[in-house]
């Protein structure tokens, strides 16, 4: 047994410490996955990957639940990681939807100034219009797009998504293809209007 199956475990049973030992024992493989994140986004970016990681977590067990007494629950490694992924999305959407609010600027550019040159990051626009064709597909497809959000969101592989979904690989690999080319017509037609 893993040292993260024992802690979910002890979570499950009620243990209240067992949480707080949650942290050190999954904070590189979470860190390793919000860097993957942010190395997607755009110039001028200023969340880092340790300040997404504390966010997400604090999300994930130190929210509302201990606001009230409760536990998280966690099913397994893979149900873990995927909540945090979840998680870390959702804090950069809604670090995205901030910086093209009107309030904040609205469509204006943070600059990088370089001596040589002077260079103007692109919008958000791919990160949000991602968010809204997977959106849409989960309305459509709800397995499909959470296959979506565990394989490009969590990191986790083909067999380790159709494991935590309770699918054959195969049928894995199959949803997979389908989801990439549903979300790349959708993102091309939103871009196309």
């Amino acid at each position: 047994m893993t040292a993260i199956t024992h802690i979910l475990d002890a979570i499950d049973a009620g243990d209240p410490h067992a949480v707080d030992q949650l942290l050190p024992v999954v904070y590189d493989e979470l860190r390793k996955l919000a860097v993957q994140w942010l190395a997607d986004e755009k110039p001028g970016q200023t969340l880092q990957a340790t300040a997404l990681v504390h966010e997400a977590y604090l999300r994930l067990v130190a929210g509302p639940l201990r606001e009230h007494g409760e536990q998280p629950h966690f099913n397994s490694r893979g149900h873990l990681f995927a909540a945090a992924a979840e998680a870390m999305r959702r804090i950069l959407i809604e670090q995205a939807r901030r910086r093209q609010s009107i309030k904040r600027g609205g469509d204006a550019r943070r600059e990088e100034i370089d001596f040589d040159h002077i260079v103007a990051p692109e919008p958000d626009d791919e990160l949000l219009a991602l968010h809204h064709a997977l959106e849409r597909f989960a309305e459509q497809h709800p397995e499909k797009a959470e296959l979506v959000k565990l394989r490009y969101f969590a990191g986790l592989t083909a067999d380790e998504a159709a494991q935590v979904l309770g699918i054959s690989p195969s049928t894995g690999d199959r949803h997979w293809t389908f989801a990439r080319a549903w979300l790349k017509r959708a993102m091309s037609d939103s871009k196309a209007t």
